[in-house]
């Protein structure tokens, strides 16, 4: 950079980027994080994540990566907003919404907020306003699945309210749960179970599991999550007991793809709604605020475009009287991503974090461990992000591409 007229002008340019389907080791069946590194020919560099690296999209994530990077490379990193809107209207598909054009997108744009962060030495929440939150309150997210080292899913009504004992004991007074995926022998239920008329056996079985919860936890806030699996008809009957058992949220009631099948749902129960880790961009999340059909919306922002436009979905959702969580439930990049902008975000609310990034194999892939001490994080102070990918996770990367020209 040059120093003129007593302001500092950066030249820098991108030169090239390395894309990574990271080695998550005993979680590879169900988690392939994929991120990038966008260097810089001033030696700045800055790390990404795309919000896919669960279940069947990560492949997808590699080769759209490969794409978006060359509509950057040869551009200036520090203009971000004038990359996000290249990105977005260059790349023809992004107009059309989706996950998998908006997660490379978004580790793109994580990477250069990144850069931006470690060039002007100051973390990324200082450039999104400064500091609103020391303390972010966390819940104990998909408890079903386990909490720390106590792995493994949950099938009777004293299995769910013993690792939710587990998870306060460990600090947390909120959790969350889904309460659909697994019987009371622990094996899956498939998803047309969860649909229309639910058995009464079914509804049973998920009231035994929430009185078991109340009983052994007390006013514990807890958060049912349906990820989608129930429609209109089965969502408000599940609906009807958060309403009964005092429920913090209620969260995927339904598709995200209909926000009037939310709404309709928000007309029958009384439970704040949550929604918005499979919508992109602020012009997905509009018809929700503005048909009050979510109360916390959940933004991811590995996928939803990055920590620009996520930023700009929390100032949107304020102006609706919505309150935010940021979605957070890959690895350390994305953690960091999430944090940087919860410390910053005025109608925060809770912070999620997942059960998977309490374990060895999502944490070694970052350069440091972030993990809530009581149920609290702290948000670093490091510039930039306060993140990267560590030696190992690059070492041991599944795929590992560079692009390095337009």
């Amino acid at each position: 950079g040059l120093l003129l007229g007593g302001r500092m002008e950066f030249f820098m340019k991108i030169t090239k980027v390395d894309i990574y389907m990271l080695d998550a080791t005993a979680q590879r069946a169900s988690r392939r994080p994929i991120c990038c590194r966008v260097w810089t020919d001033e030696g700045f560099y800055g790390d990404g994540e795309a919000g896919i690296a669960f279940d069947y999209a990560a492949p997808a994530g590699i080769g759209m990566l490969q794409d978006i990077s060359r509509l950057v490379i040869g551009k200036d990193p520090m203009r971000t907003d004038e990359l996000w809107e290249r990105m977005f209207k260059v790349s023809f598909w992004g107009q059309g919404g989706g996950p998998v054009v908006f997660a490379a997108i978004s580790a793109i744009d994580i990477a250069l907020m990144d850069i931006k962060g470690k060039v002007l030495n100051v973390p990324v929440y200082e450039l999104l306003g400064g500091k609103v939150n020391d303390s972010i309150r966390c819940y104990a997210s998909q408890l079903q699945f386990g909490w720390n080292e106590d792995v493994g899913p949950r099938g009777t009504a004293k299995e769910y309210a013993d690792i939710c004992k587990y998870a306060m004991e460990d600090g947390y007074d909120a959790v969350k749960l889904d309460f659909t995926l697994y019987d009371r022998d622990k094996k899956d239920i498939p998803n047309r179970d969860c649909e229309g008329f639910v058995s009464t056996d079914f509804y049973n079985m998920v009231e035994e599991r929430i009185v078991a919860i109340r009983e052994a936890c007390g006013n514990v806030d807890i958060i049912m999550e349906n990820h989608g699996r129930t429609d209109v008809t089965s969502g408000i009957k599940l609906g009807e007991l958060c309403d009964k058992y005092n429920f913090y949220a209620l969260e995927e009631p339904c598709t995200p793809l209909r926000p009037e099948f939310q709404k309709l749902i928000r007309e029958k129960v009384r439970t704040p709604l949550a929604s918005g880790e499979r919508l992109y961009t602020r012009w997905q999340f509009l018809n929700y605020f503005k048909d009050n059909s979510i109360q916390l919306v959940q933004p991811d922002a590995c996928n939803c475009g990055g920590i620009s436009e996520c930023r700009k979905i929390c100032t949107m959702a304020e102006a609706f009287d919505v309150k935010a969580q940021i979605h957070c439930a890959g690895g350390p990049i994305s953690t960091a991503a999430a944090l940087q902008l919860t410390a910053a975000t005025t109608n925060f609310a809770i912070y999620e974090h997942h059960f998977r990034s309490t374990q060895p194999a999502i944490a070694r892939l970052g350069k440091y461990d972030y993990q809530p001490v009581n149920g609290k994080f702290y948000v670093s102070d490091r510039p930039g992000i306060g993140q990267e990918l560590s030696e190992a996770a690059i070492a041991e990367a599944l795929v590992h591409v560079t692009v390095d020209e337009p």
